[in-house]
């Protein structure tokens, strides 16, 4: 099972989003929020594997709750998929900054919507992948050498990585690359070990900032 849990000030929009997902067989609602005030209790009390979290909202906003949980949990922490209006949205980026897995737009459609949730408690692909690299091409920095940290990835592992931040998922650079899923999953969990990133949005932000893809 998925445990989600869901921070919301909307009531209507947190219980339809909770209606969607408590629909399906292998996800749980074990926590709703309609602030983050109280996101450290919750995360310990309810053990989410995933946050549906708003990225604006009235006291401590998205962002900053975001940011505030992964600091203090680290790689404990539940993965975090943000709620946004926009498709570009500063504020989207800057979550995703902060350590967010991904975001959703909040009129998407329920399909969508539940298989961001299983990609993310998966962690085995980027949400929004094409939206995630629009946001930083018009706020974030490009153009930077890669550190040593680079150099340190094998050949393999940096044509995995180009394919990874261009959004192909494991099954796509599996068939590119002549290799099983289960491979392509070993390799990408390497070089975001290697690289030093929480996740596969990390790496498109990282592959983009450098001037990789």
């Amino acid at each position: 099972m998925i445990r989600v849990a869901l921070v919301d000030d909307q009531p209507l929009f947190r219980g339809g989003i909770a209606m969607i997902l408590t629909s399906q067989p292998d996800v749980e609602v074990v926590a709703q929020e309609s602030s983050a005030m109280n996101l450290a209790q919750m995360v310990a009390e309810s053990r989410p594997d995933v946050i549906l979290m708003d990225v604006r909202m009235p006291g401590i906003d998205g962002i900053t709750a975001t940011g505030t949980l992964l600091a203090e949990l680290g790689d404990a922490a539940p993965k975090i998929l943000v709620l946004t209006t926009f498709d570009v949205d500063e504020a989207a980026a800057r979550a995703i900054e902060a350590g967010a897995s991904g975001f959703v737009l909040k009129d998407a459609q329920p399909d969508f919507l539940l298989a961001s949730v299983r990609a993310v408690a998966d962690g085995s692909q980027v949400v929004a992948a094409s939206a995630t690299r629009q946001l930083f091409e018009r706020h974030g920095t490009r153009g930077a050498a890669p550190g040593p940290e680079y150099e340190s990835l094998t050949a393999r592992e940096r044509e995995i990585l180009v394919r990874a931040a261009r959004g192909l998922s494991n099954a796509e650079i599996a068939a590119a690359e002549f290799l099983s899923e289960a491979t392509v999953k070993t390799h990408i969990s390497r070089i975001l070990a290697k690289l030093a990133l929480r996740d596969r949005v990390q790496l498109v932000v990282y592959a983009y900032e450098h001037d990789l893809v």
